[in-house]
């Protein structure tokens, strides 16, 4: 057996690998005879069939498995005594490896592609300066979200006539024998040639409306006229519409039974209470919008003055490799500039996470989850979810592959960036949200 290594630059070399037939012998005669112990071939008892059969019959497959043994043998060796730290795994060189002739050859060549990993400082001191935001909370956002409040616990009240896309239409449809008995008509999604036709409308006016050219959303013609989308094809494009009512969507009005619906029972008493509520939820709010952006300046910040190198057509190579024709080298070179920016900050959080001995314990993977669970409960108006329960959603979350490792990454991201705000100089600025908004997106 012998290894050799071709430099190709500073961070790629070749190792080519020679193994000769007789290096295989031992590990060859071991497998044939497992093989044997447990072959069962007619005319001979089991695990008592002649070695000369065994070998006819398995020979082959026992030095292909021997050879690939050797290989991962020689790789991990080279490797380990020459105490080099590579990314990825050796990638075999399909070009330069000569094809095997498995029963005449005696000598078998190989040749890998090697890639080192880079070698980057990533000390972090005060003289490390990114910019740290706070959100200003102004009035105008503080009305825009009492709007929002108003509207969200709103109602609909009947009107005289449409008068635009937001009101909503209670009508009877029939076409032949096809009876649709009060379902509810939106403007909203149609084409304004289509609105004008029931703009002005009121209770009691009849008309045709070809459904097909006016509701172009397949999924809400089926709704309206109330049949499986699969059956579509099979109504009557023309339905006489006959309005039963016309109502208009009406804000709630600011009151105390508004304030309880919105902040919650007794909590908000009037509106200058109420400004001063929203100002709150808006500065918790405005925190993670921040926080976010300092995420992303550090690492464009990290990146940029770390400037690790890698080799690109290895790392095309080896993703092409990894993802085992579940993509395409186009789709590679499509997004691979996104892969090597998540690349480098991978490596800069893991080795900052070394030198400075970070360690993501269970019990804060286990936090994060819990906060990822309080969050999507509350989604659904649930705020005092017993603590058990919590917990039994959250340890839920982990133990699906995916979303577990999602949340522990995004733990591991928080310790180290929250390591890094304590040791670089931040440059306080003041910001309106909808500036951050745009940094943001």
């Amino acid at each position: 057996m012998n290894i050799t290594k071709q430099e190709i630059d500073n961070l790629t070399f070749e190792l080519h690998l020679s193994i000769e037939r007789e290096d295989c012998n031992e590990k060859v005669d071991k497998a044939l005879r497992a093989f044997r112990k447990t072959a069962d071939i007619r005319g001979f008892r089991k695990g008592m069939a002649p070695m000369g059969i065994i070998k006819k019959i398995h020979g082959g497959s026992a030095l292909v498995d021997a050879v690939n043994e050797l290989i991962q043998e020689q790789l991990t060796g080279y490797v380990k005594d020459n105490k080099l730290s590579i990314l990825g795994e050796p990638l075999p060189n399909e070009e330069k490896t000569k094809e095997i002739d498995w029963v005449n050859d005696n000598t078998f060549e190989f040749v890998f592609d090697v890639a080192l990993a880079p070698e980057f400082d990533a000390k972090i001191s005060a003289d490390d300066k990114v910019v740290s935001y706070t959100i200003k909370v102004e009035d105008e956002e503080i009305e825009k979200r009492k709007e929002n409040l108003l509207k969200q616990y709103g109602k609909l009240d009947a009107t005289e006539a449409v008068s635009s896309e937001e009101d909503f239409i209670v009508a009877d449809l029939v076409a032949g024998e096809n009876k649709v008995e009060g379902t509810y008509v939106t403007l909203r999604n149609m084409s304004d040639e289509s609105k004008a036709l029931f703009i002005g409308k009121k209770a009691g006016d009849s008309f045709d409306v070809n459904v097909n050219e006016v509701f172009t959303n397949e999924t809400d013609r089926a709704a309206m006229l109330h049949v499986k989308k699969e059956e579509l094809a099979n109504v009557a494009p023309v339905y006489n519409f006959t309005i039963k009512e016309v109502k208009t969507f009406v804000p709630a009005v600011e009151n105390e039974e508004f304030y309880n619906k919105a902040f919650g029972e007794g909590a908000v008493k009037n509106a200058d209470e109420a400004k001063a509520k929203i100002a709150e939820q808006l500065k918790s709010e405005y925190v993670i919008e921040s926080d976010y952006r300092f995420t992303q300046d550090v690492k464009e910040y990290l990146i940029k003055r770390t400037d690790i190198k890698v080799p690109e057509q290895f790392m095309k190579k080896w993703l092409f490799a990894m993802n085992q024709g579940k993509v395409t080298m186009e789709d590679i070179d499509k997004e691979f500039d996104l892969f090597l920016k998540d690349f480098r900050w991978q490596i800069i959080r893991e080795k900052i996470m070394k030198e400075n001995n970070l360690e993501l314990t269970d019990e804060k993977v286990l936090e994060a989850a819990k906060k990822i669970a309080s969050y999507q409960f509350a989604m659904y108006g649930m705020t005092n979810v017993p603590e058990e329960q919590l917990t039994s959603y959250a340890q839920t979350l982990l133990n699906n592959e995916r979303e577990g490792r999602r949340i522990y990454e995004k733990s591991e991201e928080d310790m180290v960036i929250a390591f890094i705000k304590e040791k670089i100089t931040l440059e306080p600025k003041e910001i309106a949200f909808s500036e951050i908004s745009k940094l943001n997106n």
